[in-house]
C-alpha cells in the first residue's frame, strides 16, 4: 500500500475523532473555548503528520493539499458561527503560520548562508491561498446568505420558505 494512502487513512481517523469530540466543562458555549479546542485538534493532527510535512520526499503541492483537505477543515469545522476577536484571529494566524513553516521549511539567507525561519510575509507570498481568517470571514458571509435566503422555517409560521407556486388556468 502506498505511503500517502496510509497517511491519509491515519489522518481521516484523527479528523473523525476530533470532529465528534464534544466540548465539556464550564465554557461549553464559549467561542474562545471552541476555537482553542479546534486548534488543539489541529495541532494533534499536525503532530501526527509532522514527518511527512517536513519531508523533502513529498512535493510542496502535496503537503499543501494535505493541509487544505485534512488539517484546515478540522480546524474550521463550525467556523461560520464564530465571531472572532483580534486575539482569536491572532491565534488562528499563528497556527496557520506554524503549519506553513513546517511545510515550506527553512530558507537559506543569501548574504550569510545561514538557515533561518521564513518570515510571515514570505509565507504569505509562498502560500497563494487566502489566510485562515479570510477563509472564516468568507464562510461566514456565505452562511449568512444561506440563512437570509432560507426565509421562515416550516412549523413556525406555517410557511415553507420555498418558492411559491401559482397555478395558471
Amino acid at each position: 500500500m502506498p505511503f500517502y494512502f496510509i497517511l491519509l487513512l491515519r489522518l481521516v481517523a484523527i479528523s473523525k475523532k476530533a470532529l465528534t469530540e464534544p466540548i465539556y466543562g464550564h465554557y461549553q458555549n464559549s467561542i474562545a473555548e471552541e476555537i482553542k479546542s479546534r486548534l488543539r485538534s489541529g495541532n494533534a493532527c499536525c503532530h501526527s503528520v509532522q514527518n511527512p510535512l517536513s519531508s523533502r520526499l513529498l512535493s510542496i503541492n502535496l503537503k499543501i493539499k494535505i493541509y487544505r483537505t485534512i488539517i484546515l477543515p478540522l480546524v474550521l469545522y463550525g467556523s461560520e458561527t464564530w465571531s472572532l476577536t483580534l486575539r482569536e484571529e491572532r491565534w488562528l494566524r499563528v497556527f496557520e503560520n506554524k503549519v506553513l513553516r513546517r511545510i515550506f521549511g527553512p530558507s537559506r539567507d543569501e548574504v550569510t548562508g545561514d538557515w533561518r525561519r521564513l518570515h510571515n510575509e514570505e509565507l504569505n507570498d509562498l502560500y497563494l491561498s487566502p489566510n485562515i481568517v479570510r477563509v472564516i470571514k468568507s464562510r461566514r458571509m456565505r452562511w449568512a446568505g444561506h440563512v437570509a435566503r432560507m426565509g421562515s422555517v416550516k412549523g413556525l409560521g406555517g410557511e415553507t420558505g420555498g418558492k411559491e407556486t401559482t397555478e395558471e388556468t
